[in-house]
């Protein structure tokens, strides 16, 4: 257990960008995030995500990303909004970007947010090299 956020890019996502390397196979592009509530223990400590999961501990909801930002030539930003009256009452504590194949690619854990109804939530994720 850890008690900051915690990210990881998952091997299928590693195993996908040393084919895409390669010439074996394209590298599919993020189109969603996933939202769950399984990312702390019973006592609230955020868990550590396994870069072999591919799955989340929980998932609620994937929803299309919004947007993106590229920020540098290692990094881009992925923002998807949970809109009022999505996933109301949950406690949302994981999400990871996934690729058009519906494969996590990326994973992180943190601190329990709260959704209200009448809110809008919106989650970023850097990708980052």
């Amino acid at each position: 257990m850890v008690d900051k956020t915690e990210a990881v890019v998952t091997l299928v996502a590693r195993t996908k960008m040393i084919k895409a390397r390669a010439g074996i196979s394209p590298l599919p592009k993020i189109t969603g995030i996933a939202f769950g509530d399984g990312g702390v223990s019973n006592d609230n400590q955020v868990l550590a995500p396994d870069g072999n999961q591919t799955a989340l501990n929980h998932e609620l909801l994937r929803k299309p990303i919004d947007r993106y930002t590229v920020l540098s030539d290692t990094k881009c930003r992925y923002e998807c909004t949970l809109e009022q009256g999505e996933l109301t009452g949950a406690y949302i504590s994981e999400a990871a970007l996934y690729d058009a194949d519906g494969d996590l690619v990326a994973i992180k854990n943190f601190l329990p947010k709260g959704k209200d109804s009448d809110l809008e939530m919106t989650i970023q994720m850097d990708d980052e090299f």
